[in-house]
């Protein structure tokens, strides 16, 4: 078992003082959605990579393990993050195993309690900011500016880094890259991560392109609006994000890939986290977006026919439990007797 440093170091641009820090993240997989994809018209392969089972169920910990990696080798002893929840339990995770203290500064209320619970079990110190994440931001770049602290947002190159190699994982699945990637977007570095990583591995092996979807939640869509958003509110925790630190670089390789960034609403992306899960697949709400994007597109007339289709699934429903259980119905009971249990399944037939 090895972790993505050392399976894809030679592929990385990271510095040689690097010192390898791993939960063994990487290797999700990429899991065919048949029944999906009829349920959105068919005619084509539709494939979800799910990256919610990564060691802190979310897509984060792929740049985190270089991010921190990096810090450990240059003898940082502290590393800092805001976070919409994600990235504070990666970094927390990733600095425990590194034996570094991490700080995380959070939007007060504002983060789902499934991430705020990780960050806090691996010990991070947890900061609520009264503002938003652009708010925590913003602190955070100022003061790792001036301390000896290692700020691992998705500013740092090397997250992003890490992050490109799903990309490479998809293509050793697929074969090749997929016709289409659609995936949420919040801070942006991901997006960004999957163009890089498909642009090296076709100019190394002529490996194909994929047109990238990139999808935010209506309530906070700054790229697909084309102006910040400076309250942003969305169901969707993870991508609630009013000015993506990489939104330029992102609407870039978008066009560049042919695609471009739309945004869903809360109702299209919660209705599309039933559909993942009838198909035995739970994720957060964000995780959602890229898929609910997609849906609406076909719906407005996407021709997708004979297309392979990957979509990134970005955490695991229980990074957000709440998001199902505020709206389900209380458990039926029934008496600890056979007669009872036997009455209640005649009537679920």
């Amino acid at each position: 078992m090895s972790g993505l440093l050392r399976k894809y170091r030679h592929l990385l641009d990271l510095p040689a003082h690097t010192a390898e820090v791993t939960l063994y993240e990487g290797n999700t997989p990429l899991i065919s959605m048949p029944r999906l994809a009829a349920e959105l018209g068919g005619g084509f392969d539709l494939f979800v990579k799910f990256e919610g089972l990564n060691p802190t169920g979310s897509f984060k910990d792929r740049g985190m393990t270089a991010a921190i990696s990096e810090a450990a080798g240059r003898g940082v002893r502290t590393v800092i993050c805001a976070s919409t929840g994600n990235t504070a339990a990666s970094a927390a995770a990733y600095a425990a195993r590194a034996g570094l203290k991490a700080i995380v500064l959070i939007p007060q209320g504002k983060v789902a309690a499934g991430k705020l619970a990780g960050a806090t079990a691996y010990g991070a110190q947890v900061v609520q900011v009264e503002g938003s994440f652009d708010d925590a931001l913003g602190l955070v770049v100022a003061v790792s500016e001036t301390r000896p602290i290692a700020l691992v947002n998705s500013i740092n190159p090397y997250r992003l880094e890490g992050q490109k190699t799903a990309a490479f994982e998809i293509i050793e699945t697929l074969g090749r890259a997929p016709d289409r990637l659609c995936l949420p977007v919040g801070n942006a570095g991901n997006i960004c991560a999957y163009w890089l990583g498909f642009r090296q591995m076709h100019e190394r092996q002529g490996s194909g392109l994929p047109r990238l979807l990139g999808v935010q939640a209506a309530g906070a869509a700054p790229l697909a609006l084309g102006h910040p958003v400076e309250q942003p509110e969305t169901v969707a925790t993870a991508i609630r994000i009013g000015r993506p630190a990489r939104g330029e670089q992102a609407l870039a390789a978008a066009e560049e890939s042919g695609g471009r960034i739309i945004a869903a609403s809360d109702d299209d992306i919660l209705a599309m986290q039933t559909l993942l899960a009838a198909e035995g697949v739970w994720v957060e709400p964000a995780s959602a977006a890229g898929l609910a994007g997609l849906k609406n597109e076909i719906a407005a007339g996407l021709d997708v026919r004979g297309e392979t289709i990957v979509a990134v699934c970005t955490g695991h429903g229980l990074k957000d439990p709440d998001a199902v259980t505020r709206r389900m119905a209380a458990p039926e009971v029934v008496a600890a007797d056979i007669g009872a249990l036997e009455g209640l399944l005649g009537e679920a037939e």
